[in-house]
């Protein structure tokens, strides 16, 4: 008697890191059942809670796999200097978005997805600072190389970094970042964290206790930790 194969689940973040798309693109494509080359509608969840959806891994990749290449996918960028300096907005014409704010949406809603700006230049007034990320070209052709999706096409996958081992009965006031965040609370990428963290999931961690200077946010380990146990009581 064979053992029916136990799913592995993952969740929109997920599956938009290995797709090279964004999350919402892919709840968008269940909402609109989108249909693949072979005419498959795109799979229904196997589990739903509340807002976050849950599907079956190998039953989203074998729908990928019979889709025509994505427009990212062959989108070629303009020839620039490699050493030029693209703000946000620039680089998302840059890499093929349509919105101007795609840039902007990942370093702020996904950490770790995008690459850290090369340069963070101080402006505005004193009453009224403000920072201005620049990336250079080449950082930009070297994460359209790597980034996760774009390997499936080529025959190559980078998979993403581990998460790092962050002790429990650490400083309560120490600040942790995204990744760290993710490790205490059980998430298996930061992809997943953020993506729980936008649809509400983790209501403790909606305010930041800080914001680094490169804009990533920060937590303290016993806000986390609270967070974790409200979490474990949940399931």
């Amino acid at each position: 008697m064979t053992s029916r194969r136990e799913p592995r689940l993952a969740d929109a973040a997920e599956i938009a890191a290995e797709q090279g798309l964004t999350p919402a693109r892919i709840s968008g494509l269940y909402t609109e059942a989108a249909e693949n080359a072979a005419g498959v509608p795109f799979p229904e969840p196997v589990d739903k809670r509340g807002r976050a959806r849950l599907w079956d891994h190998a039953e989203v990749a074998e729908w990928f796999a019979d889709r025509p290449q994505a427009r990212l996918l062959q989108h070629t960028p303009p020839a620039r200097d490699p050493q030029d300096l693209l703000n946000a907005a620039e680089a998302s014409r840059f890499l093929g978005y349509k919105n101007p704010n795609q840039v902007t949406t990942f370093v702020r809603d996904h950490p770790g997805y995008f690459p850290a700006p090369d340069v963070v230049e101080e402006m505005g007034t004193a009453e009224r600072p403000y920072r201005r990320q620049l990336w250079r070209v080449q950082t930009l052709l070297d994460w359209m190389a790597t980034r996760p999706g774009r390997g499936k096409h080529s025959g190559s996958k980078r998979a993403a970094p581990p998460l790092p081992e962050v002790p429990v009965d650490g400083d309560p006031d120490e600040l942790l970042g995204a990744s760290q965040a993710a490790a205490l609370l059980g998430y298996k990428s930061v992809n997943s964290f953020s993506s729980s963290l936008s649809q509400g999931n983790l209501p403790l961690l909606t305010t930041t206790d800080d914001v680094s200077e490169q804009g990533r946010r920060r937590w303290t380990r016993r806000r986390i930790l609270e967070q974790a146990a409200q979490r474990s009581r949940g399931r």
